[in-house]
């Protein structure tokens, strides 16, 4: 009898040394993987927005055209496509966008709006405040470590009417790097901001319809520059354009949104 029990014991302390071994081993395979996970590079997502908390671009008196002069942008919310993305997009001909704060607001909507209606792709440089000085150095940029597709959106001028005589020379920047074989569609400005005294609101309207002209001109020279008539919308309103925009400048959401995205992908659908 005792050697049979102690046959039994000895079966019993193999049978639960053994359970032991295998659970103490799932656990290290269990706490490995966490470490894998954990360690594991993670691709910057183009839906993160980084930078600051504004959009806004802080401006101080008149300036040369009386809507006030630049100031620092760099800080401000800024939204861009990771590598990744972009190397995806280029490879199935997707779309570019290079745009300012409006764009920073609206380009996750605009990345549903060609996903669904034609299924294409869309890579992102969108920062806050930025003159279109700065997006077609992004543009050259990006043409030089990957190419560029065969349409591209520039979504700035906004922050051009502070200065609007470098405009046209930004616009032929563009259109060179590009070349006459892209499709280059170009989103036209409205700006009167509504916190600002109505001299400065009257400004605003002036040097946006200076953008807007110096861009009519770059459309005559170029058959490749489509544009995107935002003024033309907000102008042609019965009720004027306040529905569409929350401060004369950034769109309004649902409405404001949603009718530029409309617009921008109504450009790139037309033959």
């Amino acid at each position: 009898m005792r050697q049979g029990g102690t046959t039994e014991v000895s079966a019993v302390r193999a049978f639960f040394g053994s359970l032991l071994s295998i659970v103490v081993t799932l656990l290290v395979i269990a706490g490995l993987g966490g470490v894998f996970v954990v360690l594991e590079p993670r691709t910057p997502s183009s839906d993160t927005l980084v930078g600051g908390t504004s959009y806004s671009v802080p401006t101080k008196g008149p300036g040369p055209y009386g809507s006030g002069t630049l100031g620092p942008w760099q800080g401000l919310i800024h939204r861009i496509s990771s590598e990744d993305q972009i190397r995806d997009v280029l490879a199935f001909d997707g779309i570019f966008m290079f745009g300012d704060s409006i764009a920073v607001q609206d380009s996750t909507a605009l990345e549903r709006l060609l996903a669904n209606r034609g299924g294409d792709s869309i890579a992102v440089h969108d920062w806050s405040g930025q003159p279109a000085s700065a997006a077609v150095d992004a543009l050259q940029d990006w043409s030089r470590s990957y190419g560029l597709p065969k349409r591209i959106v520039m979504a700035v001028g906004t922050n051009d009417i502070f200065d609007p005589t470098a405009f046209t020379e930004q616009v032929e920047r563009a259109m060179r790097i590009a070349g006459p074989d892209r499709t280059v569609y170009w989103v036209n400005v409205y700006v009167s901001r509504t916190k600002q005294p109505p001299a400065v609101r009257d400004a605003d309207l002036a040097n946006s319809a200076w953008i807007n002209q110096q861009l009519q001109q770059a459309a005559a020279l170029h058959s490749n520059l489509r544009i995107v008539d935002w003024s033309e919308f907000l102008n042609s309103q019965p009720n004027g354009p306040a529905q569409y925009l929350r401060d004369g400048v950034h769109t309004s959401e649902p409405a404001g949104s949603s009718a530029r995205n409309a617009l921008i992908a109504d450009a790139i659908a037309s033959p």
